[in-house]
Parts: structure tokens; sequence; C-alpha cells
């Protein structure tokens, strides 16, 4: 009895495992690549023939190889750049693609990880040749649209003549910056130029500062000389005005005249009150201290 159930046991387990060798489920977003002996012989849900769902094999003689039938993302290591002006840049790229020959790609690739490798090379000698025709500028913000899109018709064309089984969606760089080495002479060459920059701005600022003193310096001088002559002139034509005052009234009253440039001595010889003067008693100088105003 208990050889008979061993012998069912064996049986049953044969069954699954033949079973478990015959069918097999594709899921909606992977395509499975039937092996037969080493050698793919078709594709089941493959692009533009979706067909999911559970599938038979022969089994121990066909294997089921499975592969995404979405975009893939790749990251390229970093790779170093000569531009066109002999600047060197480190590049961080990235390449989205899909599988679109799936036998081919199994021919040519076998998996992801040999095809990530063969990529990622075809990723970076496009980029070293399409980029090394550009400046640093065109790089870095100029003409990146331009050059991807360079890029990317480089990379698919390279994937299609080595027979990969993939078609390229993008790439695109995600950064562009100098080696860490040339960094700093960078950073220096940035430093002195805006030095430079900064110096000349401020000799620029002397310069006009001394401009702005010497023209003010300049009107200054006019008007203190302009005032200086009208004063002169004001003084002039006032000295004149009082001189032939002084004539006229002179000319009419010659002893008022007398009297009055009398006083104008006496005020000019002894106004100070520390005068000493010798002069005879009888001066004509001092008739009018004796006579008064009508004195002769």
């Amino acid at each position: 009895m208990n050889r008979n159930w061993t012998v069912l046991g064996v049986i049953a387990a044969g069954v699954l495992i033949v079973l478990s060798q015959t069918f097999f489920i594709v899921d909606q977003r992977k395509q499975a690549v039937i092996v037969r002996l080493g050698e793919p012989v078709r594709v089941i849900n493959a692009p533009g023939d979706p067909d999911p769902g559970l599938k038979l094999k022969v089994p121990f003689v066909e294997n089921v190889v499975m592969f995404d039938k979405r975009s893939l993302a790749l990251e390229a290591a970093q790779e170093e750049v000569i531009a066109a002006d002999q600047e060197r840049l480190v590049v961080d790229a990235f390449v989205r693609y899909r599988i679109s020959d799936p036998l081919q790609y199994y021919r040519t690739l076998r998996d992801e990880q040999t095809a990530s490798d063969r990529i990622e090379r075809l990723v970076n000698s496009s980029l070293r040749q399409i980029l090394g025709s550009a400046t640093k500028d065109e790089i870095v913000s100029g003409r990146r649209g331009e050059l991807m899109i360079k890029t990317k018709a480089d990379v698919a064309a390279r994937a299609r003549s080595s027979r990969l089984g993939i078609d390229i969606i993008d790439v695109r760089i995600k950064r562009a910056d100098l080696p860490t080495q040339n960094q700093e002479s960078v950073y220096r060459r940035m430093q002195t130029s805006r030095q430079q920059a900064a110096a000349e701005l401020r000799a620029q600022g002397e310069q006009e500062k001394r401009e702005i003193i010497a023209s003010a310096d300049k009107e200054v001088a006019i008007t203190l000389a302009t005032a200086r002559q009208e004063a002169e002139t004001t003084r002039g034509e006032g000295d004149a005005q009082r001189t032939r005052l002084f004539a006229q009234s002179f000319g009419k009253d010659p002893a008022f005249a007398a009297f009055y440039r009398s006083m104008q001595a006496y005020e000019a010889s002894l106004g100070q009150g520390d005068t000493t003067m010798v002069l005879s008693p009888d001066s004509e100088f001092f008739k009018y201290f004796d006579r008064g105003p009508n004195a002769r």
C-alpha cells in the first residue's frame, strides 16, 4: 500500500514538473522569447502584436526568456569630453530605449546587463564625437538641444548598424561640469577677471569724480570772478555817482564843501583817539574849531 502511494506521488510530481515546464504566463508588460536548444525561435506578446496570458511551450526543450516591453532607462557613466575650444567637461547622460526586436536583441545581447554595457559604450562614443565639435558654452547652454538631437540620431544609427534590436527614444545630458582638478584654476581665473572688471569700474568712477570736482571748481571760479567783476563795476558806478553828486553839491556851495572836507579830515586824523599832531595854533586846519561852520 505504501509502495502504491509512493509511485503515485512520484507520478504526480513528474506531472507537476512537466506541467510547470509546459505552461507559463506572459505579463502584458513583458515579451517572451522562446529559446529552443539555445536558439531563439519565436516571440510572444511582441511589440505591435499583443498576446499576453497563459501560454504553452515544449517542455525541457524550449526555455522562456522574459524582456520588458516598456521603455527602459539607462544612466551612462560619467564621461570626460574635450570640447572644440579644448575645455574639458565631465558629462552625465541618460538614454531611454525600447526593445523593438526581441529575437535580434537576444541573439546580439542575450541579457539586460550585456545590453546596458553595450548601449553605454555607444552613448559615450557618440557624446565624444558630437560634443567634441562644440564649444563649452554651446554644450552648457547655447546649443544643447540641437546637440542632443544629433546625439540621439547618431546613437540610433549606431544601434541599427550593430543590430541590437532596440529603438532609441531619447538621449539627454543631466549635467555637464568641469573636472574636479580644473575647477580651482577656473574659479581663480573667474575671480581674477571679476577683480579686473571691478578695478576698471573703480578707475572709471575715480576719473568721473575728478572730472566732476574739476568742473565744479571751474564753475565756482567763474561764478566768483563774475561776482567780483559785477561788484567792482557796481562799486565803480556808485563811486562815480557819489563823486558826481559831491561835485554838483560843492559847486552850489563852496563854503559847505570846504567845511565837509574838513570834517572828513578831522574824522580821518582824530577818529582813532590816539593821534598826536603838532600844528601851529593859528593853523587853518583848526579854524572851524574857533569860528564854526562860517569860518573863512
